[in-house]
């Protein structure tokens, strides 16, 4: 299985299957995400150096607006798709292989975990993955320590507290906070002046 076979099967839902040709591309591809990793979070770099790092380890250029302050780990790298103008702070740990895809302006907070995997509830399937994509609007902040599940989509101009575990899709311009994530406000538009 070629990688843009894999990243078809990961991207149309279907199920990698322990042990199967899926799973062993995933741990080639994952390789490579270590090695890309390995090098950004190696010592200091200019942001220019990490902008072209980061679009190394996706595959597709990132706007000169992106900003990555190191460590950053993934295990797989090329299934992120970052809009512009987003700043991924310390820490950060992104299993992307189900996909995860980062609106304009969206900002992550030090230690976000967002996983696009679950495994199978079944203990006779537990090495079965199930990848599912993380959505993420336009001009969203995500708190610090806060955990992202598999096929969880996040509203334009959301807000995620500190900490939160997010379960489910979260609507545009709300702030959810909590474990497991619940509703603790809707944000007003802002009057015109």
């Amino acid at each position: 299985m070629d990688d843009q076979a894999f990243f078809d099967h990961l991207n149309s839902g279907q199920p990698v299957i322990g042990n199967s040709e899926a799973h062993h591309c995933m741990h080639r591809v994952s390789q490579r995400a270590l090695r890309i990793t390995a090098e950004i979070n190696s010592g200091y770099h200019e942001p220019d150096e990490l902008r072209a790092l980061f679009s190394k380890l996706i595959g597709k250029p990132v706007d000169d607006n992106f900003g990555l302050f190191p460590p950053f780990h993934t295990d797989c790298g090329q299934n992120i798709t970052v809009g512009k103008n987003v700043f991924i702070n310390m820490g950060c740990k992104f299993q992307d292989q189900g996909g995860i895809f980062i609106g304009d302006g969206t900002l992550i907070g030090h230690n976000v975990v967002l996983a696009t995997l679950n495994h199978a509830m079944q203990p006779d399937e537990r090495s079965t993955m199930l990848p599912a994509p993380i959505r993420i609007g336009k001009n969203v902040w995500i708190g610090s320590n806060a955990t992202i599940l598999p096929g969880v989509s996040i509203g334009d101009g959301a807000v995620i507290a500190a900490g939160a575990v997010v379960a489910k899709d979260v609507p545009a311009r709300t702030v959810v906070g909590g474990v497991p994530a619940k509703t603790i406000r809707t944000i007003s538009e802002r009057a015109e002046a």
